[in-house]
């Protein structure tokens, strides 16, 4: 039997944060293995043709970048573009028996406006600066944290230096602050929707999960903006899988890591693929997957299950719908983030209802058109043409509702999430809708099951496992990467200070490694 070879690091997932591992690794001269499941790197974060015959690269899982630091794009010499969506938000409704809606802008003046219109009076703009106000300090003192050791808790709460903020934001549910500070229900639900992507909690849920998911969402880049990577994600992955090779780490795709052994000291690898099974020797293993498939590979006790709870719905279109309310521009709508049926009470009885085991009755979602600030995801052809992609999250829709009769589930879920925005369109989706090279209608609905087969995502939570506020607990470790055993370590998003699309856990596990914290 040959002596498997030796490495400094293997690492399990070329998803964006084990490329992210690898690159900082290789760059300090380690030598380094990744091994990835899938015949291509990215993992959640690429960008792929999912129409026939249609030249359109989506970003088919994860869309867009709020958590990436400035950091590591200046370590890794990483060169991808992102632009900037020019609108925040556009939330149809009626007012009096009127088709009108909610445009949050840029600039405070139109957002004034927006909100005036809404409401009658400036009583919630006032409010919206106070709050948002709080929230950019808080992002701005506690972004720059992600890629240090982790602070205790009373280190980030001097770090805040704010005890409004602070407690607003990690000891009361966030549904307390909301209802202080603002009125107007379509307003506190446009606020709420930030606590809830992929996440499945009431505005009042005890356990805080949807305060840290919101604090995930305002806090990135120390300002909370959301871009989008010229080229879909995969530009972004790209990018990192050319700066780990350049570096001069091995990257093989079309293995499946099944197992790890350990003593703490030296590790062995075992992958398997279709010219069979092989084992790698490493003096640290850096595992870009789930704690549940960790467990699973070290063959211990499994963390309690993750749940997701989303829908994601890829769409082409030939052309923009018009709206109802005459007044918004499809393009202004559309640019940043169109919400629909998220008004507080929609919000809040859609989760009793998905809790109680049912479909809620008006689905929330959140659309976005990425084409809009990125032509360059479409052909040429396409673009001359007006066509536009659509992108839709649904909320409130947790795993467990599509474990009896998946596809039947998921295509009622579908038909009536889009009725919801049909209900504010001028003319149905439906017509709008481009078609394949075999005619079918460009679009695709994935529930958290789906995600679960086909990215082992747990549960098909997009986050790998709850969230965790951003501090030191009980067996957290200094990096928040740390296993039980010393050199083995966690480098996805299920790590402390993970989720979204960040490289923060790769470059932290990297640090762990390179600062010799571990053997």
């Amino acid at each position: 039997m040959p002596v498997p070879r030796l490495y400094d690091a293997v690492i399990v997932g070329a998803g964006h944060n084990g490329l992210v591992a690898a690159a900082y690794l290789a760059r300090a001269g380690r030598r380094v293995l990744v091994l990835e499941r899938l015949d291509h790197t990215g993992g959640a974060a690429v960008s792929s043709q999912a129409f026939a015959g249609l030249d359109a690269r989506l970003s088919r899982y994860s869309y867009l970048v709020s958590l990436l630091p400035r950091k590591i794009v200046r370590d890794l010499g990483l060169t991808f573009a992102v632009r900037k969506r020019d609108v925040s938000s556009y939330t149809p409704t009626e007012r009096d028996g009127r088709s009108t809606g909610l445009l949050i802008a840029g600039s405070a003046a139109r957002t004034r406006e927006g909100l005036r219109q809404l409401t009658g009076s400036d009583r919630e703009f006032q409010a919206w600066q106070r709050f948002y106000a709080r929230t950019a300090q808080v992002a701005q003192r506690v972004f720059p944290t992600f890629t240090e050791p982790l602070p205790t808790r009373a280190q980030l709460r001097r770090q805040v230096a704010d005890d409004h903020a602070w407690r607003m934001l990690f000891e009361e549910p966030i549904g307390v602050a909301v209802e202080e500070h603002f009125a107007d229900d379509l307003v506190r639900g446009v606020v709420l929707t930030d606590a809830l992507i992929g996440t499945f909690a009431d505005a009042h849920d005890p356990s805080l999960r949807q305060n840290r998911c919101f604090l995930y969402h305002v806090i990135g880049g120390g300002t909370g903006d959301w871009d989008v990577p010229v080229g879909g994600m995969g530009a972004l992955t790209d990018a990192l899988a050319r700066a780990a090779r350049e570096a001069g780490a091995e990257i093989v795709t079309g293995r499946e890591v099944t197992r790890i052994d350990t003593d703490g000291t030296h590790a062995e690898v075992t992958s398997a693929a279709v010219d069979g099974e092989a084992t790698a020797a490493a003096r640290h293993v850096l595992v870009n997957a789930s704690p549940e498939a960790l467990a699973a590979l070290l063959g211990e006790t499994p963390p309690p299950p993750a749940e997701g709870a989303q829908l994601k719905v890829n769409m082409l279109l030939k052309r923009l719908p018009r709206l109802r309310d005459p007044s918004v521009d499809p393009r202004e709508a559309f640019a940043g983030t169109f919400h629909v049926s998220e008004g507080y009470e929609q919000l809040a009885t859609a989760y009793m209802q998905a809790a109680a085991g049912r479909l809620p009755s008006a689905p929330p979602s959140e659309i976005y058109c990425h084409s809009l600030t990125d032509p360059s995801i479409l052909g040429p052809d396409l673009a001359a043409a007006g066509y536009q992609t659509l992108t839709l999250f649904g909320l409130h829709t947790p795993a467990r509702l599509f474990t009896h009769d998946h596809d039947a589930v998921r295509e009622e879920l579908l038909t009536s999430t889009l009725a919801q925005l049909d209900t504010h369109l001028a003319e149905p989706l439906a017509d709008c809708l481009a078609t394949d090279a075999d005619g079918r209608p460009c679009i695709e609905a994935k529930t958290p099951l789906d995600l679960e087969r086909e990215l082992r995502l747990p549960g098909g939570n997009i986050f790998h496992r709850d969230l965790a506020f951003p501090y030191a607990t009980e067996g957290s470790g200094r990096w928040g990467v740390e296993t039980a055993h010393p050199n083995v370590l966690l480098c996805g998003a299920g790590a402390v200070r993970g989720g979204g699309v960040s490289g923060i856990p790769g470059h932290n596990a990297a640090m762990v490694v390179l600062n010799g914290a571990a053997p």
